[in-house]
């Protein structure tokens, strides 16, 4: 679970202790009240369960404060908003995730971002994506889509082309050598990314393993204009709006952005990976 995730149920879980403590009551107290176990009271309050609306409800009734049931409502929603398990979001498969990332970008004009482990998805070939998706699919034992899935993302590629949008990406040097697909789909990949470099919209940057980091690149990320950072782990995908996120996440690529090489220096490092696989 991120740490991101616990903050924010923390929060939650000590907004209801504070109602309950203002209110003159024990946690058994109000357990017995609710006619819930002692220790659901404890969880919920110390942000190791999250509550159903219903528990915040009976909350808000139980320590005399009906009225600011909205609000712990309120408070739950923005969990359950920015914090998205791939589960509830693949519970059909792929292809409803791609239809959103479509949206998303629509409504977007730059997007920066940074991939550690694999090609951008923007970038990927149709074949890449396939293995992608499949692998994706098995690890999270969610239905296959793959076909439908490969349709949007590639659906989503369009926006490159589009007049006054921004992209720009940076890529650790590992994600052109981690083979996530067979060699001979690896190669058409690096060679559909060479030929990225060269589009007006883009700036594909490429961060050496030798360069000096002010930030090591730890985990992927992708920045909306500058409302918006989404962070996928490996049960869930964060969505982070709130002002001092998107701060960080900028912070991030900018420090990141100083190490990488651009232009003929990216576009070296990428036929190297390519000569790497041995294939002609």
């Amino acid at each position: 679970m991120s740490t991101d995730y616990q903050t924010i149920r923390a929060t939650l879980g000590a907004r209801l202790r504070e109602l309950r403590t203002e209110a003159g009551m024990n946690g058994k107290d109000l357990a017995a009240r609710l006619g819930w176990q002692a220790s659901k009271v404890s969880r919920l309050e110390l942000g190791k369960q999250t509550p159903t609306p219903e528990d915040l409800w009976e909350w808000a009734g139980a320590v005399g404060r009906p009225e600011v049931a909205d609000e712990l409502v309120a408070r739950l929603n923005a969990v359950q908003t920015r914090y998205r398990t791939w589960r509830r979001q693949l519970a059909g498969g792929h292809s409803a995730r791609q239809e959103l990332a479509i949206t998303v970008t629509a409504n977007t004009r730059t997007i920066r971002g940074l991939e550690v482990s694999r090609i951008p998805g923007l970038f990927q070939t149709a074949e890449y994506a396939r293995h992608v998706f499949t692998a994706l699919a098995e690890f999270r034992q969610t239905p296959r889509d793959t076909e439908d899935a490969v349709r949007k993302r590639l659906q989503r590629q369009e926006a490159l082309y589009e007049p006054g949008r921004r992209f720009r990406f940076l890529v650790w040097e590992g994600a052109l050598q981690v083979l996530v697909c067979p060699r001979g789909v690896m190669a058409a990949q690096l060679d559909r990314l060479m030929s990225i470099v060269g589009l007006d919209s883009v700036e594909l940057g490429i961060i050496p393993f030798s360069a000096e980091l002010r930030r090591t690149p730890s985990h992927g990320f992708w920045i909306y204009d500058d409302h918006l950072v989404t962070v996928e782990t490996i049960n869930a995908e964060m969505w982070l709006d709130d002002k001092d996120s998107v701060d960080l996440y900028e912070r991030a690529w900018n420090w990141l952005n100083e190490s990488a090489v651009y232009g003929h220096q990216a576009h070296r490092l990428i036929a190297r990976a390519r000569a790497s696989l041995g294939l002609y």
